[in-house]
């Protein structure tokens, strides 16, 4: 059943829907069941939310309602109930005073700017091109965020590099074999792929046999039970800092992260913005940032710091606990460590305070019992996973300039200021079916 806090700009996350029964969806459903390329709109809270549906196996929640798109292009009547004009019109339309409420009349009373059918698809082509590729380079983050999730467990916790020679051993097999397949297990490859990287990238090879030779071939029992040979058993704080001291001069202008825009996947925030130092948490690049409090830090909400200069210091919400590896350990590792879910099971269950208003405890989390892992392999997991990061942040500026762009075109697009036509400017190669746009008859230098 989707409702009001699933709608979340363009896009349904039915994972994360709340679940009803059988009767229930059908007696929903008789209200109306919801078609591909319907847009739903959200009537409460967050009012006026739009998202063009997809995947259609749900039925709408109170509050939530479907516009159906009739002779005209979904995308584009998705578009335009996005622009500012639109926007306007749905602020000036909701009624009440300690619940404002977007009323069906007002929505369907919505002046919708119409173009022609040719002009609103060539419009809606533009700017889904644009929304096609923020969406491509949302889900490459998200998939790299979970392959370093994946390969940080792996190495540290189900110690796959270590079993993978231990097998080998066990089984008579040498200690070259042993090597081979921890190289395996580390790089996800079978033995006739290891051999054409070897033939083909010798110098990746070399690098992926130091990477296997710095795991040790036995396990020993510890208080966490069975542990690689020689690694040691400690606290979270012997790996991590917590709370680190920062200094910004009260009245400063600094940037500044608001709760809200820490995301609850993935490690980049948004909307960071500058305003005076006041009150608050304070940060520089590497830190990492964790929700202290209730439901902020059961939600997911973290962030990996890596929007300011070498020289900054940022500044955020007192609900932050600030993490910083400890001299010699790459910054990233207390990002991964801070998303993985045992730490952030002891961080809920230190939660203490009054209903709603309960706050983790870092004293707490830090003297939880962890591995101390070796320095060396944790800067090799680093040149890999860390990279993740950087990809990432790349993705994600190039998604803020898209999203610039986007939002800077289609008001001017709605009003006629920008109009489309067929013709490729001369500055382009010529392609036939390649849209650009006129301003006021003066030609664009630049294909869209």
């Amino acid at each position: 059943m989707v409702r009001c806090t699933d709608v979340k700009y363009g896009k349904l996350n039915l994972k994360s829907t709340f679940k009803v029964n059988d009767d229930v969806f059908t007696e929903f459903s008789r209200r109306y069941k919801p078609k591909k390329n319907d847009i739903i709109i959200t009537r409460v809270g967050s009012y006026g939310i739009t998202a063009l549906v997809d995947d259609v196996d749900f039925c709408l929640g109170q509050n939530t309602s479907a516009i159906i798109p009739n002779n005209i292009n979904p995308r584009y009547l998705y578009f335009a109930l996005n622009s500012p004009y639109v926007r306007n019109q749905i602020e000036f339309s909701v009624v009440g005073s300690t619940q404002k409420t977007l009323s069906l009349k007002a929505i369907s009373n919505l002046n919708i700017p119409r173009l022609g059918s040719e002009t609103e698809d060539k419009i809606a082509k533009i700017v889904a091109d644009l929304d096609d590729k923020i969406e491509i380079n949302s889900k490459t983050n998200q998939t790299l965020e979970a392959i370093a999730q994946t390969l940080f467990k792996s190495w540290f916790v189900d110690f796959d590099p270590v079993k993978a020679k231990l097998s080998v051993l066990a089984a008579g097999g040498s200690a070259e074999e042993a090597e081979r397949a921890a190289m395996c297990a580390i790089s996800a490859r079978d033995e006739a792929s290891l051999n054409t990287l070897q033939t083909e990238q010798p110098e990746a090879y070399a690098e992926l046999a130091r990477t296997a030779a710095l795991f040790p071939s036995a396990m020993q029992d510890s208080e966490l039970g069975e542990i690689p040979l020689g690694w040691e058993v400690g606290i979270v704080s012997d790996l991590l800092n917590f709370n680190p001291k920062r200094t910004i001069k009260k009245g400063t202008p600094a940037h500044y992260l608001d709760m809200k825009n820490v995301p609850t996947s993935g490690h980049l925030a948004q909307d960071v913005v500058i305003r005076e130092m006041a009150s608050g948490t304070k940060f520089i690049n590497g830190d990492t940032l964790l929700a202290r409090i209730t439901p902020c830090l059961e939600n997911g909400k973290t962030a990996y710091v890596d929007f300011l200069e070498e020289d900054q210091v940022g500044w955020g919400s007192t609900e932050y606990i600030v993490i910083r590896p400890k001299d010699g350990i790459p910054t990233s590792i207390g990002y991964f460590i801070a998303r993985f879910e045992s730490f952030r099971n002891v961080a809920i269950q230190s939660m203490t305070g009054t209903s709603g208003r309960q706050r983790a405890n870092a004293d707490v989390i830090g003297k939880q019992t962890w591995i101390k892992y070796p320095v060396s392999l944790l800067s090799c997991f680093d040149s890999i996973a860390g990279q993740y990061l950087v990809q990432a942040k790349c993705r994600g500026d190039e998604n803020r300039n898209l999203a610039e762009l986007r939002n800077t075109l289609l008001p001017k697009l709605l009003s006629g200021e920008l109009t489309v036509t067929d013709t490729p400017p001369k500055a382009n190669p010529p392609e036939s079916d390649m849209l650009h746009l006129q301003t006021r008859g003066t030609e664009y230098d630049k294909a869209v």
